[in-house]
């Protein structure tokens, strides 16, 4: 029995010895780490191995919601009841932070850190001082933070790169990739066939009387742009901020849009029995119509992988003869990929019917 009990002692004592030695291996793992140029030309050392990230804000965090739902360790804002039956129900529990630096900050860094956020991501258009903002960031609150270009000239490249720092997810970001790519690729190839003659002039109304506009050279109406349509509108100075320019209903008339493309329903349901609009060209002939906005507007607010269903909808309703491909099926893949959900033929007809 002495023996017997020997053995035993010496085998949970190599055991334990085992179990201790793959804690320090694994520990070692984690404690990897990597040089990371982000694109404002920051070198930031990150964690090998993300699982745990905090996006800095809506486009972050809907690009998160493609690739890395369940590495979000918070969200800008509560989802609305249309966006929650589309995105990965993950992100009905991952807790609300805000806008995490910058002018309209609210953030609590304690409720951010107690998160156990490995890396903060910032996601979007490249802007004037954001390196010295992050760099500020990351000393106040102790974690890598980065930037990463993701304008839809630089989404394919930016999924690619968040699927080489996010563990595991480098497939994922190649499929995401692919998408953006397709999208693009299909714009421009759309693009090259229409002819200036057949070009359409378009306006993008926005705000709840319809005259904030997306105006040229804005980047919440890249989508017109990219299917060669005209925008309608042309500004002194562009805004993309707070619905666009502000016009008067006399300016639209004499732009004289051969459509209008309306963000607010309300407007949109108006238009035709409004004294204002109703004498327009492209609301007497019809040629009105609402962007569909589920779980985000089809083309902006804010421009980011939403404007890939833009490029598909927007092209084959201006141009259906050199945008030419089942809108139906396109639509599907899309939200599939995106958010792996299973959009139904009544859900996807019900936006397009909507739209039209």
């Amino acid at each position: 029995m002495k023996k017997i009990s020997a053995i035993v002692a010496v085998l949970i004592l190599g055991c334990c010895v085992l179990v201790a030695q793959g804690a320090v291996e694994r520990q070692a793992e984690l404690n990897k780490t990597i040089q990371f140029t982000d694109s404002c030309g920051r070198t930031v050392e990150l964690p090998a191995k993300i699982t745990k990230a905090a996006p800095s804000g809506n486009v972050a965090t809907m690009m998160f919601s493609c690739i890395a739902p369940e590495y979000m360790c918070n969200k800008n804002s509560e989802l609305t009841t249309s966006q929650a039956q589309y995105l990965p129900k993950v992100l009905q529990g991952v807790p609300v932070t805000g806008q995490l630096y910058g002018g309209k900050s609210s953030i609590n860094y304690e409720e951010l850190l107690a998160t156990g956020a490995q890396v903060l991501v910032d996601l979007g258009d490249y802007k004037k001082g954001i390196a010295e903002e992050l760099d500020a960031l990351q000393a106040q609150i102790g974690i890598p933070c980065i930037f990463i270009e993701a304008d839809l000239a630089h989404m394919a490249q930016a999924f690619r790169t968040l699927g080489s720092i996010l563990d595991g997810k480098q497939s994922r970001g190649e499929e995401l990739a692919k998408l953006i790519e397709d999208a693009l690729k299909t714009a421009e190839q759309g693009r090259a066939k229409v002819k200036d003659s057949e070009r359409v002039s378009v306006m993008f109304s926005s705000l709840s009387k319809g005259l904030g506009t997306n105006a040229k050279g804005s980047s919440q109406a890249q989508v017109l742009e990219l299917v060669g349509a005209e925008n309608a509108i042309v500004a002194d100075k562009v805004t993309s901020k707070g619905g666009g320019n502000l016009v008067s209903i006399e300016q639209v008339y004499s732009a004289d849009p051969d459509v209008i493309i309306f963000s607010e329903r309300d407007v949109y349901e108006s238009v035709s029995s409004d004294p204002a609009w109703k004498e327009l060209r492209a609301i007497k002939e019809g040629r009105y119509y609402l962007v569909p906005s589920d779980p985000y507007n089809w083309l902006s607010n804010p421009p980011s992988l939403n404007m890939v269903l833009g490029v598909y909808w927007l092209g084959s309703l201006l141009y259906p003869r050199y945008f030419d491909y089942d809108i139906a099926a396109q639509v599907q893949k899309i939200y599939k990929v995106f958010w792996n959900y299973n959009l139904s033929a009544d859900q996807t007809e019900a936006f397009l019917r909507s739209a039209r």
